[in-house]
């Protein structure tokens, strides 16, 4: 009785250890440099199971507004990246970064998208 007790035991181990396994390789870190035209913006995510993370560096001339689209299709202003300036943001399971450019010029950032794998990505008119 003691030895199926032991063999059970290391059997859910065992699974629990593939399981994190599983779950370790379905995430990762893109690099990006971003160019977003005027009266666009880009949407990266919704939908995908775990948050992610976006380390994002202003290096063009304009000013990218940054928002959470959630699950639910409610939208939040997370703020406004200036030129030169830098910050990270983290955005929910199932929500969207949405970047948006509403000056008359090109826009460029670079980022580092530190999340699950696959995440959707499109661009978008501002007017949505």
């Amino acid at each position: 009785m003691r030895t199926s007790g032991v063999v059970r035991f290391q059997a859910s181990v065992a699974f629990l250890a593939g399981l994190l396994l599983l779950t370790g390789a379905s995430r990762g870190t893109v690099y990006s440099d971003l160019f977003i035209e005027p009266g666009q913006q880009f949407v990266l995510g919704g939908g995908q199971p775990g948050i992610f993370q976006v380390a994002a560096r202003n290096v063009g001339q304009a000013a990218v507004e940054v928002r959470e689209r959630a699950a639910d299709g409610t939208v939040t202003n997370k703020g406004t990246l200036l030129p030169k300036q830098k910050t990270t943001l983290r955005f929910a399971a199932g929500s969207a970064a949405v970047l948006r450019n509403t000056t008359s010029t090109k826009a460029n950032l670079n980022l580092r998208i530190t999340g699950p794998t696959g995440l959707n990505m499109s661009t978008e008119n501002t007017r949505k």
